[in-house]
């Protein structure tokens, strides 16, 4: 990353462990198929997350809930590993911590379930302790991997000390309007968006329409991300198609997560929105040519070459 972090970076969300088997076709519903390699990785989007910002030189915090298991242990541990501030990392000795179950094919497209556990007793008074001290100039990254009164609370928080929330509307759901007008940025995927507007997108026309109908109820920018066609980035002066780089996709199960963590990594350190999804696209480019979520996530070296 050029530059050095002027804002740090809170990160709220879920940590899971990722269960991979590659496979030549993903199954349809009642179908067998025999697959590949089985593997662990780190994962939850907020890890994820707070791991792309991380590596991208950025100061970074999480708030998050796991298990008093092994997963757990090793999780934390693996982001502490990343510099990640694990301070108000909280531990519920009654859930498992978060797993999710992935499948790849070989084109990387995957399906994924979550077993949220110890993500889902992430509670309004965990955000409420984490966020007392935190700074106007910081930046809120968060997505919905965790209870719905939760993110309400916690963007509620964030606009009132003045902090920019980068809102992931990840797993797809509806969201309360009080919410989606805390987000200073929003960055849904095409599902994602047409579950917020009704309009299936599927090119940078439907995206444009799409993206209109989410400014208009409050965000203050949006970027959706359309896989290998780019993001479509608008405000309610401005609208751009930011072309990604072609790569060969080994395994897309977080590039959504990549994207966010390095738009704020670029944010933090003074640079423009544009300029932060220009550089997101090229660092969420790199993680799709290799397997796992956090492992995948690339260094400010990588993206700068």
């Amino acid at each position: 990353m050029i530059g050095s972090t002027q804002s740090a970076i809170t990160v709220i969300g879920s940590i899971n462990t990722d269960m991979v088997v590659k496979t030549q076709s993903l199954p349809a519903v009642g179908e067998t198929v025999i697959g590949g390699n089985f593997f662990m990785s780190a994962g939850g989007k907020g890890g994820n997350q707070a791991v792309a910002a991380a590596r991208l030189g950025a100061e970074v915090s999480m708030v998050a809930n796991l298990g008093m298991d092994m997963f757990g242990d090793t999780a934390i541990n693996k982001l502490q590993a990343e510099d990640i501030d694990c301070g108000f990392v909280s531990r519920d000795k009654h859930q498992a911590s978060g797993v999710a179950l992935v499948s790849v094919d070989e084109s990387g497209a995957n399906h994924i379930v979550v077993a949220p556990g110890a993500n889902s007793t992430l509670h309004s008074r965990h955000v409420e302790a984490a966020l007392k001290q935190i700074r106007s100039s910081s930046l809120v990254l968060m997505q919905l991997e965790i209870p719905m009164g939760t993110v309400t609370r916690a963007a509620e928080l964030i606009r009132e000390k003045g902090c920019r929330l980068i809102l992931d509307p990840a797993p797809a759901q509806e969201l309360p309007a009080s919410v989606l007008a805390s987000a200073y940025l929003l960055t849904p995927n095409e599902t994602e968006a047409e579950s917020l507007t009704g309009i299936q997108v599927v090119d940078e026309n439907s995206a444009r329409k799409a993206a209109t109908k989410i400014l208009a109820v409050g965000v203050e920018n949006v970027a959706i991300t359309l896989g290998n066609q780019g993001v479509f980035f608008a405000n309610n002066s401005s609208s751009h198609l930011i072309l990604s780089p072609t790569v060969d996709a080994v395994d897309t199960t977080a590039a959504g997560d990549c994207f966010n963590g390095s738009v704020a990594a670029a944010l933090a350190t003074g640079s423009s929105l544009l300029e932060s999804i220009e550089f997101a696209c090229k660092a969420a480019s790199i993680s799709v040519t290799r397997l796992g979520a956090q492992d995948s996530m690339p260094y400010a070296r990588e993206v700068e070459m």
